[in-house]
């Protein structure tokens, strides 16, 4: 009897297995019969969630990414770009900017001209996801949505300002009466939590009391914090910061900006990455770039890259006063790391998949088949290039990257040189 239901376990489990791959072989013809609306042939992909680092084709049906894999067939799919040559990689998330651009012209940040709308910014950097830092908090938080997020070709997402009015000036920003955790909770769990993704602390000249406000509100909704914490006069200890008030998974923005008046740097005055920042990281604190208009020096960030010290994320700080001067964009401010001796692969992961982990959008920052079709193509230019930080000092460096074509939810938003366009002859021919 017991050999009976042996051998009935047996066969019920290789009719299971049958059952799944005749399922699969299914699935995959009819995959493969249906029409493809984009084909992108020949190009190198890196994507580093799927550990891919090689040669790939991808395919595009109803917006989503269909398939990925080496020669797909092209006589089912209605537009073939050929991108030999080029590097094909999940649209690029620049987790800090500034998008509540609005018409108040008495405001800094928070609906006023600082701000930017982000179509014109993003899509030919490579972007096509941007997070907010903080320029709203819960009182505006509707207008920038209505203004900007419903309004935006880009995915805009935010961090909602522990601030109640956001970053409307400074002397706004030092009121702690508008630093209310349960509303600015509230906002995020029971309102919008699949745009608001974090929480910011910023601007503050006190003490730690913004931060622990920030933090208590990320406790209640679940959420990362982000901290600016560089208007302290004298500078607050940013190792308390690290180890005493923020938790595995918290942001500390503007890594290598040099304030040594108002903010203390992780690299000491003789070139040294501080001990405890290793220790910071290792413990989960996340390393933000943030380039901005006067967040980023050579003589920071040069040491911690060749002692080791690498940021998880890289970002721009994106708004009118930073995007003409050191920060030019997204695709610079990564060139910048790639000639800083850290590998293109690194440079795509922590402007990819790196950030949609840190704002837990795992659904973003990858290729994986049924994702939606955010993908960058772009050239490693040779050659002969400077590189500017906000101190206007120069790094030399020989790489570049250059983005040819971009494209959200399926559609081109951005194509450099034509490469998806027909010849202009060849459409008078036609005619």
């Amino acid at each position: 009897m017991l050999r009976q239901k042996k051998l009935l376990n047996s066969f019920s489990q290789e009719a299971g297995h049958l059952v799944l791959m005749l399922l699969f072989i299914f699935t995959a013809s009819i995959v493969q019969a249906q029409e493809i609306d984009m084909l992108l042939k020949g190009g190198h992909m890196i994507d580093p969630k799927n550990k891919i680092d090689e040669q790939m084709d991808v395919a595009v049906i109803n917006g989503k990414i269909s398939q990925v894999a080496k020669n797909i067939p092209a006589q089912h799919a209605k537009k073939v770009i050929d991108v030999s040559g080029l590097y094909v990689t999940p649209g690029f998330i620049d987790m800090h900017v500034h998008a509540f651009n609005g018409t108040d012209v008495d405001a800094y940040i928070a609906d006023g001209l600082t701000s930017l709308p982000p179509d014109g910014f993003t899509f030919r950097a490579g972007v096509t996801t941007v997070v907010d830092a903080g320029s709203s908090g819960w009182k505006n938080f509707r207008l920038f949505k209505k203004q900007t997020i419903d309004k935006s070709q880009t995915r805009v997402l935010a961090f909602l300002n522990i601030v109640g009015n956001g970053m409307v000036g400074r002397f706004e920003e030092q009121d702690t009466t508008d630093m209310n955790p349960q509303q600015t909770a509230y906002m995020i769990k029971k309102l919008f939590p699949d745009i608001i993704v974090g929480i910011k602390a910023a601007h503050y000249w006190g003490d730690f009391t913004q931060v622990d406000r920030a933090v208590a509100a990320g406790n209640l909704a679940n959420v990362p914090v982000m901290v600016d914490f560089g208007e302290h006069q004298p500078p607050n200890s940013i190792e308390e910061l690290f180890m005493k008030h923020l938790r595995p998974g918290d942001i500390f923005t503007h890594t290598y900006s040099y304030g040594p008046t108002v903010r203390e740097t992780v690299v000491d005055d003789n070139g040294t990455v501080k001990p405890f920042i290793f220790q910071a990281q290792k413990r989960g604190i996340i390393f933000d770039v943030g380039h901005g208009g006067g967040a980023f020096s050579w003589r920071q960030a040069v040491p911690s890259m060749q002692q080791g010290f690498q940021p998880n994320v890289i970002s721009t700080d994106l708004h009118a006063e930073s995007m003409n001067g050191g920060m030019k964009d997204m695709s610079n401010v990564m060139s910048k790391f790639l000639n800083m001796g850290m590998s293109l692969k690194d440079v795509i992961l922590r402007s990819t998949w790196n950030p949609a982990n840190v704002i837990k959008r795992t659904d973003l920052g990858n290729l994986s088949v049924g994702t939606e079709a955010d993908i960058t193509v772009f050239n490693v230019r040779k050659g002969d290039f400077g590189f500017l930080d906000i101190r206007k000092t120069k790094l030399k460096g020989t790489q570049k990257l250059e983005v040819e074509l971009t494209i959200r939810a399926g559609k081109i938003v951005w194509d450099l040189d034509g490469i998806d366009a027909p010849l202009w002859e060849q459409e008078l021919q036609k005619k």
